[in-house]
């Protein structure tokens, strides 16, 4: 008879517990999905693809002088120098050739570029 008891009150606390972990490892799939990782491979190549134009912008920043307008217009010929990584970026991340993604990548591409130029002038940067 204890046996019978025991074993209800086992069942009773494992089964809760079984049921979430199961539920739990049918929606982490889904977790993946909506962040963008459906397909591990894609997303290693656009992580390989942000970083081949971080380094490019790294690479063609110089400091320059001349204030303001010195950082501007030389951001301005580093992301252009820059132009073939970032599109290459802009193809596998939008496929469908959304317009303002297209326009949100080349503007994030021209911030990194001014903040790749400042940090070659020695500015601190946030």
């Amino acid at each position: 008879m204890k046996f019978r008891e025991q074993s209800k009150i086992t069942l009773t606390v494992l089964a809760p517990s079984l049921l979430a972990l199961f539920l739990g490892a049918c929606n982490s799939v889904s977790v993946f999905k909506g962040a963008g990782y459906s397909d591990p491979r894609l997303a290693g190549r656009i992580d390989r693809a942000y970083e081949a134009r971080d380094a490019c912008l790294a690479k063609n920043a110089v400091p320059s002088g001349g204030g303001e307008a010195g950082v501007a217009s030389v951001a301005g010929a580093v992301s252009l120098a820059c132009l073939p990584e970032t599109n290459k970026l802009i193809a596998l991340t939008n496929p469908y050739q959304d317009p303002r993604v297209t326009q949100q990548i080349m503007k994030d591409s021209d911030a990194k570029a001014v903040r790749y130029v400042l940090l070659a002038r020695g500015e601190a940067v946030n």
